[in-house]
C-alpha cells in the first residue's frame, strides 16, 4: 500500500505536529505501507494563479515547481495523511496552497450532483482513495479542531476519497517539557505508533487508541491562565 504523507509546518519534522506524526508514519511502515513523506518548508509551491488551463485543456498544472513531481505519487496512493499544526482553527498557509494545488489539474470545469450537492468530478482519482489529518495545537480542548475536521471532509468529498479520521494533539507545546510525565508522553507515542499498524492492518483505527493520543496531558486549570 502506497501512503503519501505531506507535513506543513513551518518547523517541518521538528515541530510538535511530528511529534505524532513521526511515530505513526514509522507503524505504517512497519505494517507494510510504502511511505513517501514531503515538507511544505523544503518544497517550492506557488499558489494556484487561477486561469483553470489545466483542467479545460486536460493537461499539467502550466506552472513548473515541485508540484509537478509530486503530483504522480498522490494519484498513485491509496492514502494520503495531511499533518498541519491548528493555525486560527484552520490549516496552515503552506498545506492550503498545497490543497489549492491538488485538485484542478484533475477535476472536469462541468458540475454535477454528488450526494444532493454540486461538485465537479475527478478525472483521475485512485478509485481507493482515503484521507487521514493528523494535527497538533496548543488549546487544551479537542473542539479546537472541529473546523478543520470539517473541512478536511469538504476535501475528501471533492477528492472524492473517504475521509478515515484524525489523530489528534491538543494542548501539544508542554509535550516536550514534561519531563515528569514520561510514562504518559511514552503512551502517546505507543498510540500513535499503533494507529498508524491499525490503519493499514484494518482499515481503520481503535477508537481507544485515537483517545490514547488525545488524553489530556495536565488539568485545564493548570493550564489556562484565567483572565479577570
Amino acid at each position: 500500500m502506497k501512503v503519501v504523507s505531506i507535513n506543513s509546518s513551518p518547523l517541518g519534522d521538528k515541530g510538535h505536529t511530528a511529534m505524532i506524526l513521526t511515530p505513526f508514519l514509522e507503524g505504517m511502515k512497519d505494517a507494510g505501507a510504502e511511505v513517501i513523506h514531503y515538507l511544505t518548508k523544503d518544497l517550492k509551491i506557488n499558489p494556484c494563479c487561477g486561469q483553470f488551463t489545466c483542467s479545460i485543456k486536460n493537461i499539467d498544472c502550466i506552472q513548473k515547481d515541485d508540484m509537478n513531481e509530486i503530483h504522480p505519487h498522490l494519484l498513485e496512493a491509496e492514502i494520503w495523511v495531511f499533518a498541519t499544526p491548528l493555525y486560527i482553527s484552520g490549516m496552515s498557509g503552506p498545506m492550503k496552497i498545497f490543497i489549492d494545488r491538488m485538485l484542478i489539474p484533475w477535476g472536469d470545469t462541468y458540475v454535477v450532483f454528488k450526494d444532493g450537492r454540486s461538485h465537479h468530478p475527478m478525472r483521475k482519482k485512485h478509485e481507493n482513495g482515503k484521507v487521514i489529518l493528523v494535527s497538533s495545537c496548543a488549546y487544551w480542548e479537542l473542539e479546537n479542531f472541529d473546523l478543520l475536521i470539517e473541512h478536511m471532509k469538504e476535501f475528501c468529498f471533492h477528492a472524492e476519497r473517504d475521509f478515515l479520521g484524525s489523530i489528534l494533539r491538543p494542548h501539544s507545546p508542554i509535550m516536550k517539557f514534561m519531563q515528569d510525565a514520561k510514562e504518559k508522553l511514552e503512551e502517546i507515542k505507543n498510540a500513535t505508533y499503533n494507529a498508524g499498524k491499525q490503519v493499514i492492518e484494518n482499515g481503520k483505527f481503535k477508537s481507544e487508541t485515537l483517545k490514547k493520543v488525545s488524553q489530556p496531558l495536565i488539568p485545564m486549570e493548570n493550564y489556562v491562565r484565567k483572565v479577570e
